[in-house]
C-alpha cells in the first residue's frame, strides 16, 4: 500500500468520523429542541387550562347572576299579575257598586217624584211656590198678566 492510499483511507475515516459526530450533535440538538418545544407546549397547555378555569368560574358567576335576575323578573311578574288581578277585582267591585248606586239613585228620584206628586204645595215643575224665581206663587210662569215686572 502506498502512502497516498493510506492518506486517503485516513482522510476518509476522519471524514466519516466527522460526519458521525455532526450527525450525533445534530441529533442531540434536535432532541433538545424537541424537548424544549414539548416543554413550551406543556407550559402553553397549562396556561390555557388556567385561563379556561378562570373563564369557567366567570361564566358560572354570570350564570348565577342571570339566574338571580331571572328569579327577580319572575317574582316581579308574579307581583304585577297579582296587582293586575287586584285591580280587576276592584274595578269589578266599583262597577257593581255603581250599578247598585244607579238603582238606589233611581229609587230615591222616584220617591222624590212621588212625594212631589202627593205634596199639594208643589207646582207641576216640582218647585214650591216659595222657591220660584220667576214670580209670585199665584202667577203662572210666562204669564205676567200684561204688566211689566218691577
Amino acid at each position: 500500500m502506498d502512502t497516498t492510499t493510506i492518506v486517503w483511507i485516513v482522510v476518509a475515516v476522519v471524514v466519516v468520523l466527522l460526519l458521525v459526530l455532526v450527525a450525533v450533535a445534530l441529533a442531540r440538538r434536535s432532541r433538545a429542541a424537541e424537548a424544549r418545544r414539548r416543554e413550551e407546549r406543556r407550559d402553553e397547555a397549562a396556561e390555557l387550562r388556567r385561563q379556561a378555569e378562570h373563564d369557567r368560574i366567570a361564566v358560572q358567576e354570570r350564570e348565577a347572576a342571570t339566574a338571580k335576575l331571572d328569579a327577580e323578573a319572575r317574582m316581579s311578574q308574579a307581583e304585577a299579575d297579582r296587582k293586575a288581578a287586584e285591580a280587576a277585582r276592584l274595578q269589578e267591585e266599583a262597577r257593581s257598586r255603581d250599578a247598585t248606586l244607579d238603582e238606589r239613585r233611581a229609587d230615591v228620584d222616584e220617591r222624590l217624584r212621588r212625594a212631589d206628586e202627593l205634596d199639594p204645595d208643589q207646582d207641576v215643575h216640582g218647585q214650591s211656590p216659595a222657591h220660584r224665581a220667576d214670580g209670585p206663587p199665584d202667577v203662572p210662569r210666562g204669564d205676567t198678566g200684561g204688566a211689566a215686572r218691577p
